[in-house]
């Protein structure tokens, strides 16, 4: 029998019984969506992701306090009072790939400006830190060097920190706020930039001068940094730069060979690793239950296949009575398998976008940043081979057992 006549023979037995063949497909409907709807999800995940840490800055090296012990009880990282400015000037002079570095102290206070307040991050840093963050000033200027080292009582404001003490788009430059009864003067704001690569509100805070945080907002024994900020001339030189910065830091404190290190170095790169490695892991995980899906809709093909096997058992004898092979029955029924499942893909990939673009109406990714699912077209033929293929697998054995009937029993079946 001609493969056209099996395919139109196999086609008008699957629109005798539509409710049934659409009921059919509905399972591999389901799961191609979830695994389209997943795939372009995680995609847009993981460009939000980097179009956050390319906000953060270029080419980024952060240096953090380490872990302290005090009597052999161990303090948590970020509780080394090692880490000082010192430590800044050694990098400076000593690792020549080191572009732009930041000395940062950081607290958390109250201001006051005029009858309003707002408790938010106060943030001390060095003058590099916009051109490390790649950051642009809105009104005024960023605080200058003699600011740092004469610990001047300078600011300059977030737009979120402005918008609450001074009103939405106002220019405060020359106001005065005061942090802890100590008033500072503001001498410029930062543009707004959105949340930064953990979720922190970037606008959502105050910059000064780091000699200014530890004298006068940290008291007197506040003379270590909670951390430095390199920004490497190439995103080549990164893992170079990082190691001399480590053997610089070692040097610094004086760590004897085997003794670990009371400081910890983090890469951009390392950070944007781990974070897409926990989101493909999630990606994973919902993946493998949609494909499970998949495999649980294949089953209901096949017995809906052995059901119709049994239904049409008497048809099969006559086909087979009048001329008709075995395999042209094979293959009939398995044509029917496989339109089941890979019509039902097909409708479960256009389902899958426009879950995906709903998805993306009622989703607002915070700080600003768009999220734009996309689905790669390598998941579109995926989805549709993986559907053709469960047809194949699953309807292989009702075809093969329709094939198998005899005409004479099958003529006198009821």
């Amino acid at each position: 029998m001609p493969l056209f006549v099996i395919f139109r023979v196999a086609l008008k037995a699957l629109g005798r019984n539509r409710m049934r063949t659409a009921l059919t497909m509905l399972g591999m409907i389901v799961g191609v969506a979830a695994v389209i709807t997943i795939v372009a999800l995680g995609t847009g995940v993981q460009r939000t992701l980097e179009a956050q840490f390319q906000s953060a800055g270029t080419n980024l090296i952060t240096v953090r306090a380490g872990n302290f012990r005090d009597g052999g009880i161990s303090q948590g990282m970020g509780s080394s009072p090692r880490l000082k400015a010192d430590d800044v000037d050694a990098i400076r002079g000593q690792v020549p790939g080191a572009r732009y570095l930041t000395a940062s102290v950081a607290t958390r206070d109250q201001v006051v400006a005029g009858g309003q307040n707002w408790f938010t991050r106060i943030e001390g840093a060095d003058v590099e830190l916009p051109l490390i963050r790649v950051w642009d000033i809105e009104h005024g200027t960023f605080f200058s060097p003699t600011d740092v080292n004469s610990a001047a009582k300078v600011a300059v404001l977030g737009s979120v920190v402005r918008d609450t003490l001074f009103g939405e788009g106002a220019d405060p430059t020359g106001q005065t706020i005061r942090i802890r009864r100590q008033a500072f003067k503001v001498v410029g704001v930062l543009e707004a930039k959105g949340s930064g690569s953990f979720g922190q509100d970037q606008d959502d805070a105050i910059f000064a001068p780091y000699t200014t945080v530890q004298r006068k907002l940290r008291g007197r024994d506040g003379t270590n940094i909670s951390g430095i900020t390199i920004s490497a001339y190439s995103v080549d030189d990164i893992e170079e730069v990082s190691a001399q910065i480590a053997s610089v830091l070692r040097e610094q404190h004086k760590l004897l060979l085997g003794e670990e290190d009371d400081f910890m170095v983090r890469t951009q790169e390392e950070m944007n690793d781990m974070l897409t490695e926990t989101t493909q892991s999630m990606i994973m995980f919902t993946l493998a239950i949609a494909i499970v899906s998949l495999i649980v809709g294949g089953i209901g093909i096949m017995n809906i296949m052995l059901v119709s096997v049994t239904e049409r058992t008497r048809e099969i004898g006559l086909r087979m009575a009048v001329g008709a092979k075995g395999r042209d029955v094979l293959w009939q029924f398995l044509v029917e398998a496989i339109a089941i499942s890979l019509v039902g893909g097909l409708i479960g990939v256009g389902l899958g976008f426009a879950a995906s673009q709903g998805v993306t109406r009622f989703v607002r990714w915070p700080g600003g940043f768009t999220f734009a699912p996309s689905v790669p077209l390598y998941a579109v033929a995926v989805s549709a081979g993986f559907a053709a293929a469960i047809g194949i697998v699953f309807g292989f054995y009702p075809a093969w057992k329709a094939a198998q009937l005899d005409p004479i029993e099958s003529l006198h079946f009821e």
